[in-house]
């Protein structure tokens, strides 16, 4: 599994609608993309528990394959034509879980990164991060989540998708999900990566 991310941060007072239109009108495009275990449509609204707007899809890719087809072909091409081209964050997948609510219709993400403390084992900051995603995936309401690793810059992301509004107390940008494409989902591979 490869973890994906792009963030298109815009202008305080950017019509969000357009972006809504946007996922409203083409989200389907990928309902059926090769070797993509999922997208979230992710947005975050400034005022609305965010200091942004931002357009901010995940991918988590199944095969490198279906990355790459979408990176270099039509699909990336086409939020590079609407808002110039985005740094894309990439992780080696660490683990996958279906959550206690697997078959409901993700309405929040939660996505957190942290850094691996140099003083830390990598090998130790890897097995609690899957502990703690194996936690979350147990929580009422969660759909699945994802950790994945970084280890150019040893930084860790913790991703979920929720059926309601999640805990307080679980860190990370809250979001919006406005579609998601899952033709692969059933291809992510369960469990620890390794």
């Amino acid at each position: 599994m490869h973890a994906m991310s792009y963030e298109i941060t815009l202008p305080a007072d950017y019509d969000m609608g357009i972006i809504r239109e946007r996922v409203a009108t083409r989200g389907h495009l990928l309902d059926d993309f090769p070797g993509l275990g999922l997208k979230a449509y992710l947005i975050r609204e400034r005022g609305r528990d965010s200091p942004v707007n931002q357009y901010a899809p995940l991918y988590l890719w199944s095969a490198p394959e279906g990355m790459n087809a979408f990176l270099w072909g039509p699909g990336f091409q086409g939020v590079v034509d609407d808002f110039g081209r985005p740094s894309v964050q990439h992780w080696t997948g660490l683990s996958y879980q279906e959550g206690s609510a697997p078959t409901a219709l993700p309405r929040t993400a939660v996505r957190h990164r942290e850094t691996v403390p140099g003083t830390v084992a990598p090998a130790r900051a890897v097995q609690a991060a899957i502990e703690e995603g194996a936690r979350t995936a147990a929580r009422p309401g969660a759909v699945a989540t994802a950790v994945a690793v970084d280890p150019r810059h040893w930084e860790l992301l913790h991703f979920s998708l929720w059926d309601h509004e999640p805990p307080g107390q679980l860190p990370g940008d809250r979001c919006e999900v406005l579609h998601l494409s899952a033709p692969d989902r059933d291809r992510l591979a369960r469990g620890r990566q390794w």
